[in-house]
C-alpha cells in the first residue's frame, strides 16, 4: 500500500452519519489531506459535496452525482459532467411521478423535485429515493435492458430506505475516479477508496487499496483489503489511524 496519490471517500455511511462528521473522523481525514489529496465521492448533489469539502478544508477536485460530476470545491464550478438524453430523462421522471415515487433530478443549473420544476431535460442524474428494497429492485429490473443507462441501487444510511440512481451508461464513481486520475496525472491503482454501498463498488474496483465499512454488502467486503467498523463507531477514522496514515507516513520517508 505504498506511494498512494489520493484517497476517495464515500459520504453517507462512510464519512458522515445523519449528516454529521464526527470530530475523530474529521481529524483523521484532515491528517490524510495534509499528505495526499482527499476526494469525497458521493451520489449527492454538488452543493452537499462542496459543503463537506469546505468543512474539511479539502481543495482537490470532488465527485458528486454518483460519479456524473467532477467539481472544484473552492469555486463550486464543474470540471467535468455527464448527461442523460432528454428522451430518457422524461421517460424516467414520468414513470416515477406515475408511481408516486419521490425523486431528485439534477442538472448543472439546479435540482428539481417534481416534473413541473424541470427546465432542462438533459439531466445529469435522477435519484428515485425513499423506497423499500423490494420496490428498488423492481424499479431497477424495469431498466435492466437499457443500454444507455447505468442503474444502481443505493442504501440510504440516514433513514434506512433505498434509492435507485440513474446516470448515463458507463457513468459511476469509478468513471469519475478515472477522470480524476487523469487530471492529477496518476494511475487509479494509486488511490485508496472507502465506501459502504453498491454505488461504491466501481470506485473500489479500480483503486489500489479498498476499505469497506462493516455495513457494506458482501460484494464490497469480498474485494476489501480492510473492513472498518460501522460509521457510528468512527470506522473511517479507525481505518485511517490503523492502516492509511502509517502507510502514508512510511512512504514519505522512503
Amino acid at each position: 500500500m505504498n506511494q498512494f496519490a489520493a484517497m476517495l471517500v464515500d459520504l453517507d455511511g462512510t464519512l458522515i452519519v445523519q449528516d454529521v462528521i464526527s470530530p475523530r473522523v474529521a481529524a483523521a481525514v484532515k491528517k490524510v489531506s495534509e499528505i495526499v489529496p482527499v476526494c469525497i465521492a458521493t451520489g449527492r448533489r454538488s452543493r452537499d459535496v462542496t459543503e463537506y469539502a469546505r468543512l474539511l478544508n479539502l481543495d482537490s477536485p470532488q465527485i458528486c452525482d454518483g460519479g456524473a460530476t467532477l467539481l472544484n470545491p473552492l469555486k463550486g464550478d464543474i470540471i467535468w459532467n455527464s448527461r442523460l438524453t432528454q428522451e430518457r430523462s422524461k421517460e424516467i421522471l414520468e414513470l416515477l411521478a406515475s408511481r408516486g415515487i419521490d425523486f431528485i433530478a439534477t442538472h448543472p443549473t439546479g435540482d428539481s423535485f417534481s416534473v413541473s420544476q424541470v427546465r432542462h431535460w438533459d439531466l445529469t442524474r435522477i435519484s428515485a429515493k425513499d423506497i423499500s428494497e423490494a420496490e428498488a429492485d423492481l424499479l431497477a429490473e424495469g431498466f435492466c435492458d437499457a443500454a444507455d443507462l447505468n442503474v444502481v441501487k443505493v442504501y440510504l444510511h440516514y433513514n434506512g430506505w433505498w434509492a435507485i440512481d440513474f446516470t448515463a451508461a458507463g457513468i459511476h464513481k469509478g468513471t469519475a475516479a478515472i477522470k480524476l486520475a487523469d487530471l492529477i496525472g496518476v494511475a487509479p491503482d494509486r488511490f485508496i477508496a472507502a465506501g459502504d454501498s453498491f454505488n461504491d463498488l466501481p470506485m473500489l474496483e479500480i483503486s489500489g487499496y479498498r476499505i469497506a465499512m462493516a455495513t457494506a454488502p458482501p460484494e464490497l467486503k469480498r474485494i476489501a483489503d480492510f473492513v472498518a467498523p460501522p460509521v457510528e463507531e468512527d470506522g473511517l477514522a479507525v481505518a485511517i489511524e490503523e492502516v492509511v496514515l502509517p502507510s502514508l507516513l512510511v512512504s514519505r520517508t522512503v
